[in-house]
């Protein structure tokens, strides 16, 4: 038969080519879009993506098939052209299938350009085979074989190229790698297509008649066209969409990264299997490790061992059940450092589906700062800043606690208020900060008195509250001995050794009260009555206690308004010369006569003027009121005589004792000679600072005597130092001379003593003549007493100066 010639259509050659580096383009661009897909999207995109391939390769043989002229009329077989695109899908998919795995191994490269090559050439040959002529198709054996040898190495090499293509999709240079490989791939796909076509020889055959249904070159152009553009519109669109989301992805994605990496929390994302997915530089501070150190490890890493289970048992109940408590809410515990160390952090837990997967966010917060401040502000709210024991603010909550579970267990309870004896004289010796150490230590030995479940507090100063919890009265004098006790044991504070001493009241719940205020109230009603009885011991509250102490209180309340309400008065008991029995002096007393009470003895009321203060003001009105009688009686035309005047040791320690004593003289106008001072033995205890203001009295003019000489424990020495000018012997001498020889022996001493220094004697509590005979055989100077005068009015007394009473000895 006679061989026909062929020739080719120089523009479709040259369209066919553009067609498959168009074709390839979109292949290459198409396999990083299914690379960056996730499941369903990327089958999604695979599909797409091997139908516009295979489209585009189809597309480029037909056109080229047009390009290819014959002599003939040609037309082709319309079932066998539709076979043709078969192979081309298939191939294309394959090829898109094994780029997009994230590893490509040697052998998948292979096996995949065998099928990839054996599906390109079918898809050439069955489209040969749909050509309709009058003409025979015979092949020439080498070229069909370089044919199928081109469609694998193109196959190979399209493979390469589009997964370096993908590995490198994030290069700046990317467009250019994409179009240099697209140029090679269509390039050798047109090759692989019109080395096929080579090997083709065409021989005219008569007999040869179409038996199907045909369509023209003209109809197959139209088809190709649009094949043309739906795949240059797909690839291109689909790009530009793409890339559009891509970039909006990518620019939220790289807000995000931001947010999270300049954030100082730890936050942390994890898989279902509690896989770490993504660790920020916060984490990193916080744990200390490094993120490659724990992308794909395990959650647990972060959590101390004997919270891992309890941590997955709460995972594993949300994924079998698809709720959590902890979801949404924030949560306080302990994470585990790097180093091993654990750390107190605050974890926020956030949960979202992706792709059928559960994912869970972690935002870790390190708390240890938080907590230290914590603990120090409740340190400073619930803890003496001192001693570190409990205040008074914690101290009733456990009272309260301790009181609700008494009731309900029907239990007693019992309180211990404790006051250190001698502390102030440690303090004021030895100084504040001496005294802080010490009370340092008396909180050590206390909490090593007490029991778990027992409370030791410290009220303020040196005053502390023990809390027993179901205790006994057998057990609360178990403990009160053991604390005095351990008590009679020395401190040593920087080389100092101490002493002080524990005076304990206990009050019990119920019998002793039934609220916390009644119960301290109590205790440290009874605390007052050891300290009354010598300290350092314990007592038990009774209710006599509570009227003594109600009393007390009363008598103060009424003392401090008494002075405002004019109801003291002053007293006055004359002293006599006992060789003359004339007057020489009186002795001004105060008396208290409350409007409700009646008269009140200075024995009830002077101790507690002295405990509480208020004998400063009252000193001070009865030493103006006494000088300004005294001048009264001057004014009367009297013989003058001297006003003694009591001055007790709080008044004594004022610095401006000196100024109050001059004010008083000045403004009654009395000569300052006919002033007398009576100053107790207690005073002169702190002898530099007695002197001292002695001699200034003394410089003064003033009369100074010792008041109830003997009955103090000062040294004979002070009589030398002293500028005294009289000794009055107490009355409980004077009174018992008769009775007892020890007595009488005693004043002899003292009034022999006081002359010998070249001192006055006065005794006080004469009350019989034969104590005054006693008296003037032993040549004292004065005497006052009973005997003589109860103490008087001022008027009354005015009555007896009138008439210058003496006494004449029988």
């Amino acid at each position: 038969m006679e061989t026909i010639s062929s020739s080719y259509h120089i523009p479709f050659v040259i369209f066919s080519i553009l067609i498959a580096i168009i074709a390839s383009f979109a292949a290459l661009d198409l396999g990083i879009r299914i690379h960056k897909a996730k499941r369903s999207v990327r089958q999604a995109w695979l599909a797409g993506g091997a139908f516009a391939m295979g489209m585009g390769i189809w597309s480029m043989h037909f056109v080229a098939m047009l390009a290819f002229h014959l002599p003939i009329s040609v037309s082709y077989k319309l079932s066998t052209v539709i076979y043709s695109i078969v192979p081309a899908l298939l191939a294309s998919w394959l090829a898109l299938y094994i780029v997009s795995r994230p590893i490509m191994r040697k052998p998948h490269v292979f096996i995949g350009a065998t099928f990839i090559a054996t599906g390109v050439v079918s898809m050439h040959y069955i489209g040969m085979e749909a050509m309709v002529m009058g003409a025979t198709i015979e092949y020439n054996p080498y070229l069909w074989a370089l044919s199928a040898i081109i469609a694998y190495v193109v196959s190979l090499v399209a493979l390469l190229l589009l997964f370096a293509v993908k590995q490198n999709a994030g290069s700046p240079r990317i467009m250019l790698r994409k179009l240099g490989s697209s140029l090679i791939m269509g390039i050798a796909i047109s090759g692989m297509h019109y080395t096929g076509m080579a090997a083709a020889t065409f021989k005219h055959d008569h007999a040869h008649i179409a038996s199907e249904l045909t369509f023209d070159t003209k109809l197959l152009a139209y088809l190709i066209g649009f094949g043309i553009l739906f795949i240059l519109g797909l690839a291109f669109i689909s790009t530009f969409i793409d890339r559009r989301f891509e970039s909006q992805m990518m620019m939220s994605e790289k807000r995000f990264r931001s947010v999270v990496e300049s954030a100082h929390d730890a936050i942390i994302l994890a898989d279902h299997n509690r896989t770490i997915l993504s660790w920020n530089k916060g984490a990193q501070l916080i744990f200390g490790y490094e993120e490659q150190e724990l992308i794909g490890e395990k959650l647990h890493r972060i959590f101390p061992e004997r919270f891992i289970e309890s941590h997955k048992e709460q995972l594993e109940r949300f994924l079998a059940t698809g709720e959590v408590n902890e979801l949404g809410m924030t949560y306080e515990l302990l994470g585990l450092r790097k180093d091993q160390t654990e750390f107190p952090m605050e974890l926020s837990l956030a949960v979202w589906k992706e792709e059928e997967s559960t994912c869970f966010s972690c935002i870790i917060r390190d708390i240890s700062e938080r907590k230290r401040t914590e603990e120090k502000i409740n340190r400073m709210v619930y803890r003496d800043p001192l001693t570190g024991l409990p205040n008074r603010l914690l101290l009733n909550d456990r009272l309260d606690l301790a009181l609700d579970q008494a009731y309900e267990n029907q239990q007693s309870m019992g309180i211990m208020f404790i006051d250190l004896d001698r502390f102030k004289f440690i303090n004021d010796t030895l100084g504040h900060a001496m005294g802080d150490k010490l009370l340092i230590e008396v909180a050590k030995r206390f909490e090593a008195c007490i029991g778990k479940g027992d409370t030791v507090s410290r009220q303020g100063g040196d005053e502390f509250i023990i809390l027993w919890a179901h205790t006994t009265a057998d057990e609360m004098i178990k403990n009160a001995n053991k604390i005095v006790r351990i008590f009679s044991q020395s401190f040593t504070i920087l080389e100092h050794e101490l002493f002080v001493t524990p005076s304990i009241g206990i009050s019990l719940y119920p019998s002793d009260g039934g609220d916390i205020e009644t119960l301290i109230k109590n205790a440290d009603t009874a605390m007052y009555r050891v300290k009354e009885q010598g300290k350092n011991n314990f007592q038990f509250y009774t209710p006599e206690m509570n009227e003594a102490v109600t009393k007390k209180m009363q008598l103060e309340i009424g003392l401090r308004k008494a002075l405002e309400r004019n109801e003291f008065k002053v007293f006055y008991q004359p002293q006599i010369d006992v060789n003359t029995g004339k007057i020489t002096g009186a002795e001004a007393l105060i008396r208290w006569q409350h409007p409700e009470w009646g008269p009140i003895s200075p024995a009830d009321f002077i101790p507690l003027a002295e405990e509480t203060g208020l004998i400063i003001p009252i000193g001070e009105w009865v030493l103006n009121e006494a000088c300004r009688q005294n001048k009264e009686w001057q004014k009367q035309g009297h013989p003058p005589f001297r006003i003694a005047v009591n001055i007790s040791s709080r008044q004594f320690k004022q610095n401006n004792l000196i100024d109050i004593v001059s004010k008083a003289l000045d403004e009654s106008g009395l000569e300052h000679k006919y002033l007398e001072l009576e100053l107790t033995e207690s005073i002169i205890q702190d002898s530099k600072y007695a002197i001292e203001t002695m001699h200034k009295l003394k410089a003064m003019g003033i009369f100074l005597s010792i008041d109830d000489f003997g009955t103090g424990y000062s040294s004979l020495n002070y009589l030398k130092l002293f500028p005294i000018d009289s000794l009055k012997i107490d009355q409980s001498f004077t009174r018992n001379m008769f009775e007892d020889a020890k007595d009488a022996a005693l004043v002899h001493t003292i009034i022999s003593m006081a002359h010998n220094l070249d001192l006055k004697v006065i005794a006080e509590g004469v009350e019989t003549k034969e104590q005054l005979q006693f008296l003037l055989q032993k040549e004292c100077n004065e005497a006052q007493g009973y005997l003589i005068s109860r103490p008087l009015p001022a008027q009354e007394l005015t009555s007896i100066i009138k008439q210058q009473y003496s006494f004449r000895h029988q």
